[in-house]
Order: structure tokens, then C-alpha cells, then sequence
């Protein structure tokens, strides 16, 4: 069970000022973007859609499944997003939505000179730890779960973009920069630290979650995976945290919070040797920490999964 980082609501149209009830669209219009709410009321297939620019799209509520690059469909659930590139067409169904159960999903369009000046500003002022990456927008991870760094920032674009205040372009224009960083840096942690056998060879940071994740039991010094990551403690938490948004204590925390929830998945494993084997050594701290990543205890969890599980 993953952990959905899902957007606040936005209110939907009223029945009476739909235009369509596939796809019905609000527009909020900025200088660097523009946000799109769409609505669909009706079961519908083979809806098209496409931008002149990126867009990324996230899933308020509801289900589509989406054809996107000629590859197989996928369903596309709230607490995710898609980022989809210029003049890319989508094809979308809508299997499930009604009058009752209706879709809900935004698309914000980005301007291309705002997203190059980010890319560029970050590549010159804040580079990588390798020399042979750069920051990018990598369409091999266009599907993202959404982490709370990513909706907290589309949460206040969407405000920001539906206000009627003075400031509001100079907030949106923070806020858009600020999220195109979280995006690069969620993509960065899917394709490095989630798939890191990839990337053991060329690529530091894969060697250190590599470490990690066979050592999660162990107690695992900052000093020692710096060493290994061949940089100075400093400078490996600075761009750990640069690369990823979080820092690598994080990372182990995430890792350990994992492991425990695939160990609490079978009901012969007790509780306390659940927190001895994910690396805690404290159990309080166990059911501290697992609450707040989890929003709930270990014990519930087990209770869910189990009951989901039979």
C-alpha cells in the first residue's frame, strides 16, 4: 500500500453551467502557465486532447486510463501526475465517470522559456554530483506518484492561479519554479534511487542506495556513506538534498518504513521484530515515525493489509 499525496478539491461546475459533460474546462490564464480544470459527467472513450506546451497533469478525482506514446494503456488514479510534452496528443477513457462519480484532473501548461531558463539557471548555479548529468525533464518517468513536496506546490499554484490579487504573477511565477524543481527531483529519486542496479557503475548516489537498501538492518553512519560516496559529509548531504529534496537520514527512514511494511505483511512476524529487522532500534521511535509517514499504527496497518489481502 502506497502512501497518496492527493490534492485538495476544487469545487466542481454546476450542472447547470456545464458546456459538455465530457471534458468540461475552466481556465485560469497566467504570463508563465496556464491552468486547465477539466470535468467529465459520462462514461467516454477516445477523448483527444493536446497542448502547444509541457503539461502536467494531475488527477483530482475519479479514474482515466490514458494512451499516451503508443504504449499500453494505464489506469490514472488521484495522487498521481503525468507530464506530457508539447503538441504530445492523449487519448483518454473515462470508464467509470457519471453524473454521481464525475473525473476531475488539472492540466498545467508551461511556458517553454520558463521551463528553459529553470533547467539552465539550475545546471550553472547548482549542478549535479556527476559531471555527465544534468537537470532535465525525463520523459522515461513521465508517471509520477505524487510526493508531498509535488502536491504541496501544486496545491498553491491552483490558489494562487484562481485568486484575484495584485501579486498574483510574481507568486505564480515562485511557485511554478519551485514546483519544476520538485518534479526534476521526484523523477531524479525514481530513476537513480528507485532503480538504482541501473545506474551502479556511473553514478554515485546509486552505489550509496544500493549500500542502503542492503544494510537497512545495520546501523548505517552518515560518515561511512559519505566515504563511500567518495565527498566530504557536507557536500554529500548538500547534494543529496539538491538531487533527490531529501536528505539521505530521509531516505533511510523511507527505506526502513518499506522494508517494515512488506515484514508486517505476514501475520507470524511480530511487531517488535517488524522494528528490530527494518534498522529501528526503539520501538516508540518505530511507532512514531511509522504514523507519520504512514498515517497510521503498525498494528492498523498489518489489520488493513491483511484484510485486503484475505
Amino acid at each position: 500500500m502506497e502512501t497518496r499525496h492527493k490534492l485538495h478539491p476544487i469545487g466542481l461546475s454546476p450542472l447547470t453551467e456545464l458546456q459538455t459533460l465530457v471534458e468540461h474546462r475552466s481556465v485560469y490564464t497566467l504570463n508563465q502557465c496556464e491552468l486547465n480544470v477539466f470535468e467529465t459527467h459520462q462514461q467516454s472513450k477516445n477523448v483527444r486532447l493536446c497542448f502547444n506546451d509541457l503539461v502536467l497533469t494531475t488527477m483530482l478525482r475519479g479514474k482515466k486510463v490514458m494512451h499516451l506514446f503508443g504504449s499500453e494503456h494505464f489506469d490514472y488514479l488521484p495522487g498521481e501526475s503525468v507530464i506530457v510534452p508539447e503538441k504530445e496528443e492523449m487519448i483518454i477513457d473515462f470508464p467509470d465517470a457519471s453524473q454521481h462519480n464525475p473525473t476531475q484532473c488539472i492540466a498545467l501548461a508551461v511556458n517553454g522559456e520558463v521551463l528553459k531558463e529553470t533547467i539552465g539557471l539550475l545546471n550553472e548555479k547548482f549542478p549535479k554530483a556527476e559531471d555527465n548529468d544534468m537537470w532535465r525533464i525525463d520523459m522515461s518517468a513521465f508517471h509520477l506518484q505524487n510526493t508531498f513536496e509535488i502536491t504541496n506546490a501544486v496545491d498553491r499554484l491552483v490558489h494562487v492561479s484562481r485568486e484575484n490579487i495584485g501579486a498574483k504573477e510574481v507568486l505564480a511565477s515562485f511557485t511554478l519554479k519551485e514546483l519544476l524543481i520538485r518534479l526534476m527531483q521526484t523523477q531524479a529519486r525514481h530513476l537513480i534511487l528507485d532503480n538504482y542496479k541501473k545506474y551502479l557503475n556511473n553514478h554515485r548516489f546509486a552505489y550509496i542506495a544500493a549500500y542502503i537498501r542492503e544494510n537497512l538492518a545495520e546501523n548505517l553512519n552518515i560518515d561511512r556513506l559519505s566515504d563511500l560516496a567518495c565527498m566530504s559529509k557536507p557536500n554529500f548531504f548538500r547534494y543529496f538534498k539538491r538531487e533527490f529534496g531529501l536528505t539521505p537520514i530521509e531516505f533511510i527512514i523511507q527505506e526502513r518504513i518499506k522494508l517494515a511494511k512488506k515484514l508486517l505483511a505476514d501475520p507470524l512476524v511480530p511487531i517488535t521484530e517488524v522494528c528490530f529487522r527494518s534498522g529501528f532500534n526503539n520501538t516508540n521511535y518505530f511507532f512514531k515515525l511509522f504514523r507519520k509517514y504512514e498515517g497510521t499504527t503498525p498494528k492498523a496497518f498489518r489489520e488493513n493489509t491483511i484484510h485486503h489481502l484475505g
